[in-house]
């Protein structure tokens, strides 16, 4: 797969990741915030069904992103290789498991103590998550822009 066509597919499933994990977010927060508990259990239904194109998502901008980073050693490069195991465990062991959770509990009408803790928990590993996700989208702006700046090709 040539270069170009890698780094499209490494930028629409990067922000594909990221627009999902922050419709996630900000979901949640409105419905706890302005819905009855049957919207929250609606958000909670579709989080769980939407979390395999996440996954999907996340697996394939990792994967390309390895693919075009391969053993540089640019700063920028080093940064995100740096965020993303941060990025996987977050998502894997922590908002995965909660996902799961919160909409079994939501669905069985159980909002107390332990839903809210579990709740602002996820709340809190979905910003961690879009914070190092965003800063590895700024990462590779950075890296695309120096490159260009740079290349004979585009500045002869």
């Amino acid at each position: 797969m040539n270069r170009i066509v890698l780094r499209k597919i490494h930028a629409i499933a990067g922000a594909a990741a990221f627009l999902l994990i922050a419709t996630f977010w900000t979901s949640t927060v409105i419905s706890e915030l302005f819905g009855s508990q049957a919207t929250v259990v609606a958000v909670k239904h579709v989080i769980v069904y939407a979390l395999f194109a996440l996954m999907f998502c996340m697996a394939l901008a990792g994967a390309t992103g390895m693919k075009m980073g391969g053993k540089s050693n640019h700063p920028r490069i080093t940064a995100k290789r740096r965020r993303m195991p941060f990025i996987a465990v977050n998502g894997l062991f922590i908002l995965l498991p909660c996902a799961f959770f919160l909409y079994h509990r939501a669905a069985a009408g159980q909002f107390d103590a332990v839903f809210y803790a579990v709740q602002a928990l996820e709340l809190l590993a979905g910003a961690t998550n879009l914070l190092l996700l965003g800063l590895s989208m700024r990462d590779g702006f950075a890296i695309r822009r120096t490159r260009a700046a740079w290349s004979p090709f585009l500045n002869p």
